[in-house]
């Protein structure tokens, strides 16, 4: 399975450092990544995959919701279904 996600970012230091760790560590893959300028903040569109099965992008999400500095606009509004997988446990 892969997602695009939307976020907006904080120009703090170390924000995409942060964001690339996080999706890493939670077992996904960057597929590609694009950042904008847009003044204040920036705007992240970033491609993941899943690493490992059992894994759920709708918990990444969440997680890249609870990330300091940063703003999920959208999760799936352009994403590519490759596999279904099993639904994520509540």
């Amino acid at each position: 399975m892969k997602d695009v996600f939307l976020i907006q970012m904080d120009h703090a230091e170390g924000s995409l450092q942060r964001l690339i760790g996080l999706v890493e560590r939670r077992g996904f893959h960057i597929d590609s990544m694009s950042v904008a300028n847009h003044g204040a903040y920036r705007e992240v569109r970033v491609a993941v995959r899943v690493r490992e099965p059992g894994r759920c992008m709708d918990v990444l999400g969440r997680q890249i919701d609870r990330l300091v500095g940063a703003r999920r606009m959208t999760a799936t509004a352009s994403s590519v279904r490759v596999e279904e997988v099993a639904p994520c446990p509540a």
